[in-house]
């Protein structure tokens, strides 16, 4: 008989220290490299005794799972099966050109490409399974076009240190400028001008704390430092305005937040508050003309509600209610165009799209028919349409992305998730239940099994979920859990509270406990 491997035990190594008062004793501090900042970003300067210790425990398990190989072989096989490995995205149109990502079969990393608007040939631009060649890590980060599409600043992490390296590529030309911004979060915002961005540095501690302006051909020490935040337990990032004509700088912790913008006109101009941090209080801001438009938290509305301010005057003062707050209704996102706004939100866990005609104040939603399904809107590059783009899909329907004309009302299926070794709905059962808890709440539970189940108690279940930081979790498609439920398995997702899925009082009510 075969003896089985002995796990590695790790040494007792006493460490004590005290804390608010309270002094205590880790065993195990040892695993913690006191190096961990250069660690991040030389992963060769790991403490010998931890990497010894973690090549331990990875060969400590590979033995313990040395019998389950021809499984694991047939489940990879089934799962890439599932897998259109040339997937690319639908392209986005911008101006002239139409934005896309791809993959090639066999690859592992997208390319970022384009094509003419109206139709035309493709020319790729990053290669990502290029760049990685011969490296042991590779991650392309964001890429991002400057708004004369001339140029295409893109990032990447090629040491598995989660701080990536932003550089310029020429459409033209296909070379990178000399410009290299290292230590960043991977994305940019360019300035209207197309000649600098906007990037948010890490600190040694990994926090995005810092946003600088970066001028085209002068080196990263030359930098123009334009905001720096002070509280070390908030994160700062930084997205383009719905209209493209600012910079956000978005800043928060998970209670808190506040948002300043800079006039992309004025690159050097001094960021400006929309409205003074406040505990408790959370605000996102898009702009349409001389308006802003803020989701927000304020007033208690636990489950959010949409306002709106002068942009010559946007304090908390001049906040009026456009999308009143209803409890029960979380209003999760919106999307602002110039004359129409898409809002999604989520009720007792199913979401919905809601349209609103701005001029009019009319509003409609888009219908779907399924017990449960994941829905999310997806912003483009252009402000002034009436197209929206959202994908649907649930846990039998794989995803599927649409064009929806807010005006006219007509959908258009632009792109349905591919299954190269087959899949048919059809096969398959999504039902919702409600379980009740101790208290009495009710727990929206999302389950997808076989058509040919049967419910005697018999089969096995894989029940799933995860109540956190408010994220919900969607009843979506997923390829790698057809392999269970082919094997007979029904897998539950239970939407519980800690995450967002009943609105934000669903969050509320799962921490602090």
């Amino acid at each position: 008989m075969t003896s089985r491997p002995t796990p590695p035990k790790a040494d007792r190594r006493p460490h004590t220290y005290t804390q608010h008062g309270i002094t205590l004793t880790d065993d195990y501090a040892w695993l913690k490299d006191a190096n961990w900042q250069q660690v991040l970003r030389e992963p060769s300067l790991l403490a010998p005794d931890i990497r010894a210790h973690l090549e331990a425990e990875n060969a400590y398990s590979n033995a313990v799972l040395a019998r389950t190989e021809p499984l694991q072989k047939q489940l990879v096989a089934e799962m890439r099966g599932r897998i259109k490995e040339d997937d690319s995205t639908v392209p986005s149109p911008d101006g002239p050109f139409a934005y896309f990502t791809k993959y090639r079969e066999g690859g592992q990393h997208r390319m970022i490409g384009r094509q003419p608007r109206d139709g035309g040939d493709a020319r790729f631009l990053i290669d990502g399974d290029a760049l990685a060649e011969n490296k042991k890590f590779f991650q392309l980060g964001e890429a991002d076009h400057s708004p004369d599409h001339r140029l295409e600043a893109w990032s990447c992490d090629d040491r598995g240190s989660e701080y990536f390296t932003v550089r310029i590529r020429d459409w033209e030309s296909g070379a990178d400028l000399p410009d290299v911004i290292e230590e960043t979060d991977g994305g940019v915002v360019w300035s209207a001008d197309s000649q600098g961005f906007y990037y948010v540095k890490l600190d040694d501690n990994h926090r995005p704390m810092q946003v600088y302006h970066h001028r085209l051909g002068t080196t990263q020490a030359d930098d123009t430092l334009v905001y720096e935040e002070q509280d070390i337990g908030w994160f700062t990032h930084i997205h383009e305005s719905a209209s493209g004509r600012f910079c956000v700088i978005a800043g928060g912790d998970h209670e808190t937040s506040e948002q300043r913008l800079i006039d992309l006109a004025s690159p050097l101009a001094t960021p400006r508050l929309i409205a003074p941090r406040e505990d408790g209080v959370q605000y996102s801001v898009a702009d349409r003309g001389d308006e802003l438009f803020i989701l927000t938290n304020a007033d208690g509305a636990i489950d959010f509600k949409i306002m709106t301010a002068p942009l010559s005057e946007p304090g908390r003062t001049n906040w009026r209610d456009l999308i009143p707050y209803r409890p029960g209704t979380y209003v999760i996102d919106f999307e602002l165009y110039s004359g129409h706004m898409a809002r999604l939100e989520r009720t007792n866990a199913l979401p919905s799209i809601v349209i609103r005609d701005l001029a009019t104040g009319d509003e409609h939603a888009i219908a779907f028919d399924e017990a449960a399904y994941s829905l999310d809107t997806h912003g483009g590059y252009e402000f002034d349409t009436t197209t929206l783009r959202f994908s649907y899909s649930s846990m039998t329907t794989p995803s599927e992305m649409f064009e929806y004309d807010m005006a006219s009302r007509s959908r258009t299926l632009r792109k349905r998730q591919e299954i190269p070794s087959g899949h048919d709905p059809a096969n398959y059962v999504t039902t919702r239940i409600m379980a009740k808890a101790d208290d009495g709440a009710e727990v929206p539970v999302s389950i997808l099994h076989r058509k040919d189940f049967a419910r005697d108690g018999r089969a096995p279940l894989l029940l799933y979920g995860y109540g956190s930081y408010g994220h919900a979790m969607p009843a979506s498609f997923s390829t790698n859990r057809l392999s269970l439920v082919d094997r007979g398995f029904a897998y539950a997702i239970a939407h519980i509270r800690g995450g967002a899925d009943k609105g934000w009082g669903w969050y509320l009510d799962g921490k602090r406990e």
